[in-house]
């Protein structure tokens, strides 16, 4: 297990950025992007493609929903399969962005933050080439214009669903320990521990109880070095289950099935939680330990800027995905209805009401 202990200097940085940036962002994208009539309307020669973060396109989480976004859109266009090409690690990013440009691509999705340097810097170099980035960052000159003027950000208030998640972890548990782990220390990472913190934190405060929160204290945290689902991620799970805690919410694409493996050799019933898409519905072999997953419409963003760009309407306004435009969300408790308290649910209402209208605070690095 890594243990990282990095300061998040880019915190107050990004924070004042995306502030900034908050003011022009665009509205939620539809739940069903607009589709054209197949091939109507269409720029001649429009090619929409896509590079992925470490741990592949059937990651369950964020690359696929990636590619479930961008498929979906080259289906409603009429066009052809779109090209992807997949990264293994770090070092494949720019080849794999220079192998896009050189397949005349007029689109280019990156997905992950990780990604989203290289994204720049290609950006930078092509031009006439429109980019969406995934959980990239505006730039920080903090006057809100993006890295690049044909880059469009996608990126997500996660800790206002975290915070949802937190909540209902805090209510679940007996043992009064929950955990959480990372895959990086990045600030699209971190926003969900630091949500779920303060969910956590949240629920102390309105019933009086001393639930602890594990493996993340506000600043620094456990975290695997990667977004796999390897010994390091089993290595990190284990030494929280270790520690007694009864729900787990690992951040990090795959390395919730090193957590779920952990969970299933435990002689201790402990609930996972999901990030990024429904875990429920896109891997069935971990549904019934999942009390819940903290959702971002990462597909539906991207499915929605492809058929914007297709038509000639690519606008590279960012997007923040909120509890409020519906970017983000709390999953159902699926098989964990019947095991959490009859009034959750409508305490999660009641505090998804206060966020949005700002009578519950939710901080992290995209709304101070």
């Amino acid at each position: 297990m890594t243990i990282s202990t990095n300061k998040r200097v880019l915190g107050g940085l990004i924070a004042a950025s995306m502030f900034v940036a908050l003011a022009g962002c665009a509205s939620a994208p539809e739940e069903t992007a607009p589709s054209a009539d197949a091939g109507a309307d269409v720029v001649d020669g429009f090619k929409p493609c896509m590079v992925s973060d470490a741990g592949g396109f059937d990651d369950k989480s964020f690359n696929q929903l990636g590619f479930e976004g961008l498929t979906r859109a080259a289906e409603s266009l009429g066009l052809d399969e779109p090209t992807t090409v997949q990264s293994d690690s770090e070092s494949d990013f720019a080849p794999n962005l220079t192998n896009l440009v050189e397949q005349d691509c007029s689109l280019i999705v990156t997905v992950g933050f990780a990604l989203a340097a290289a994204a720049g810097e290609s950006a930078a170099a092509n031009p006439d080439i429109e980019y969406v980035s995934i959980d990239d960052m505006v730039d920080n000159d903090f006057d809100g214009e993006t890295d690049s003027p044909n880059i469009k950000p996608i990126v997500f208030d996660t800790a206002q669903a975290a915070f949802l998640a937190g909540y209902a972890a805090a209510s679940y548990s007996t043992e009064k320990k929950v955990g959480t782990f990372g895959g990086m220390n990045f600030p699209t990472v971190t926003i969900f521990m630091d949500g779920f913190k303060q969910g956590v934190e949240y629920w102390n405060e309105q019933k009086d109880d001393n639930v602890e929160v594990l493996g993340w204290d506000g600043t620094d945290g456990v975290f695997t070095g990667g977004f796999v689902a390897n010994q390091d991620a089993i290595n990190a799970a284990q030494g929280l289950v270790d520690q007694g805690v009864d729900v787990l919410l690992p951040v990090g694409g795959p390395i919730y099935q090193s957590a779920a493996s952990v969970i299933r050799a435990s002689d201790r019933e402990i609930a996972l939680i999901g990030v990024d898409a429904d875990v429920f519905e896109t891997d069935p072999t971990v549904a019934d330990l999942l009390l819940t997953s903290i959702r971002k419409l990462i597909d539906v963003g991207v499915e929605d800027a492809v058929n914007q760009a297709a038509v000639g309407e690519f606008d590279v306004t960012p997007f923040v995905g909120t509890l409020e435009n519906e970017g983000v969300g709390l999953a159902p408790f699926h098989d964990f209805e019947d095991k959490v308290s009859g009034d959750l649910q409508g305490e999660l209402d009641a505090i998804t009401a206060g966020i949005i209208d700002g009578s519950i605070p939710v901080t992290s690095y995209l709304a101070g």
